[in-house]
């Protein structure tokens, strides 16, 4: 009895000497991580990413910049990659004045086989088609068409002057807008407001977003270079470039198109906005002058490394 009472006695003693060490013991086994570090850095390289991906979207050599009314892409193609950009608009009465497209072509073939035209602080964007709609009511055809493909049928040419929605595109920006506007002697619909179109739209959200340092369109055909304003005043860049263009182009040069009220106009707009901006008209409605142009859009580059 006595030996069992003892034993037990040692049994408590080294329950109670292992209860305090085990207490007393760190957990030597149990890691606590810190992870503010790692997802603060995970954070950042995603914000990196996105950073990249944002900047990779903006000098990708082709990117739609929208849709037409009926869906078509209206695409934008970049050359080179500096920070001043200098953009290039076609096509903004489709079919009517198709060769406006067809010089925006020619322009993106001779870049391409001439990339060292392009200064290295400069990024040429071309927007060959932002009527694709009109286009295709004239050519039949989506995207790259031949002039043997265009329509001879003259009612047929007059009305790819329209989007789908039978509105004058350069009459849908937000300068002296008005639901009527005028084109020569004819009324032509404005849009039930400002930006109504897809097409206009999509100019607006390129611009905003990319904000070019000047703006170069095309139409047809009275021949000459013009200046854009929006009763603020001719911005002396665009004075310049006028002058540039003309100098180099031959075209003669003029301060404001005064042959008709313009409503609506996309380049009065882009002055608006402060971003010069002028209108080359070609001689006719079926050639693009390219020797022209040519000269005169080497001039403007060569204005913009300075």
């Amino acid at each position: 009895m006595k030996k069992t009472i003892i034993a037990l006695v040692v049994i408590i003693i080294l329950g109670v000497c292992i209860y305090f060490v085990t207490k007393n013991a760190s957990p030597k086994d149990v890691v606590v991580e810190d992870t503010t570090a790692t997802s603060d850095q995970d954070a950042k390289a995603a914000a990196d990413a996105k950073a990249k991906a944002d900047a990779d979207a903006k000098n990708a050599p082709v990117v739609s910049i929208g849709k037409s009314v009926e869906g078509r892409d209206i695409t934008a193609y970049h050359f080179g990659t500096g920070t001043t950009e200098v953009l290039f608009v076609g096509g903004i009465h489709g079919g009517y004045a198709w060769n406006t497209s067809l010089l925006a072509y020619q322009l993106m073939d001779y870049l391409k086989a001439n990339p060292a035209i392009v200064p290295a602080n400069v990024k040429v964007t071309v927007i060959p088609v932002l009527n694709p709609d009109g286009l295709n009511v004239v050519t039949g055809v989506d995207g790259r068409f031949s002039a043997s493909q265009v329509s001879k049928v003259a009612s047929v040419l007059v009305s790819g002057r329209f989007n789908a929605n039978d509105v004058d595109l350069n009459r849908n920006f937000d300068c002296d807008w008005q639901a009527s506007g005028k084109w020569q002697d004819k009324t032509v619909s404005g849009g039930a407001n400002a930006f109504s179109e897809p097409e206009s739209v999509a100019v607006q959200n390129y611009v905003i977003g990319n904000k070019p340092a000047a703006v170069i369109g095309w139409y047809a055909s009275a021949g000459g270079v013009y200046a854009s304003s929006c009763h603020n005043g001719v911005l002396k860049q665009t004075t310049d470039i006028t002058k540039v263009f003309s100098d180099a182009s031959g075209y003669p040069a003029h301060e404001d198109y005064n042959y008709y009220e313009l409503t609506g106009d996309m380049m009065n707009w882009l002055a608006k906005n402060n971003i010069p901006a002028v209108s080359v008209l070609l001689k006719n409605h079926t050639d693009t002058d390219w020797s022209q142009n040519k000269a005169g859009i080497e001039a403007v580059l060569k204005y913009f490394t300075k």
